[in-house]
């Protein structure tokens, strides 16, 4: 009997252990979660990880016709508004994921540009004219 709450025990102790992360080291934040660091070339990483993750969904081909084609904006600058967009195929593409990936790509930017006090010019980028090229979206 006692065996078996020293396994327990041991047991326990090492699902408490690996939900804690490594021993002495922090703990990873998940990958879509952006958290100031302190450093500024880390925490810039963390946003284009973010970025690329927003890219990684995105389906250009697969649309029938022209209106299916659309851009999303892509991050907060500064001034605000995006820093460019994205052409993607609405159809093919999970527009929900895309846009909360992209709501977390601006949301981290903002938050960026507050920490270190990034200025930016205040010229509004407008989406892009897309357009169908075979099946397969693109900006014109």
């Amino acid at each position: 009997m006692a065996s078996k709450v020293v396994h327990c025990l041991v047991v326990a102790f090492m699902l408490s252990a690996c939900a804690q992360g490594t021993a002495g080291g922090p703990e990873t934040p998940p990958s879509s979660k952006f958290v100031i660091t302190g450093d500024r070339d880390k925490d810039w990483a963390q946003i284009v990880a973010l970025e690329d993750q927003a890219k990684a969904l995105v389906k250009t081909a697969g649309c029938t016709s022209a209106d299916q084609c659309r851009g999303a904006p892509v991050g907060n600058r500064a001034c605000g508004g995006p820093r460019y967009y994205l052409v993607y195929c609405s159809r093919t593409t999970d527009s929900a994921a895309l846009f909360t990936k992209l709501k977390a790509v601006a949301d981290a930017e903002g938050e960026f540009n507050r920490r270190y006090q990034i200025a930016s010019t205040c010229e509004f980028r407008m989406p892009p004219n897309v357009a169908l090229v075979g099946a397969s979206c693109q900006a014109q």
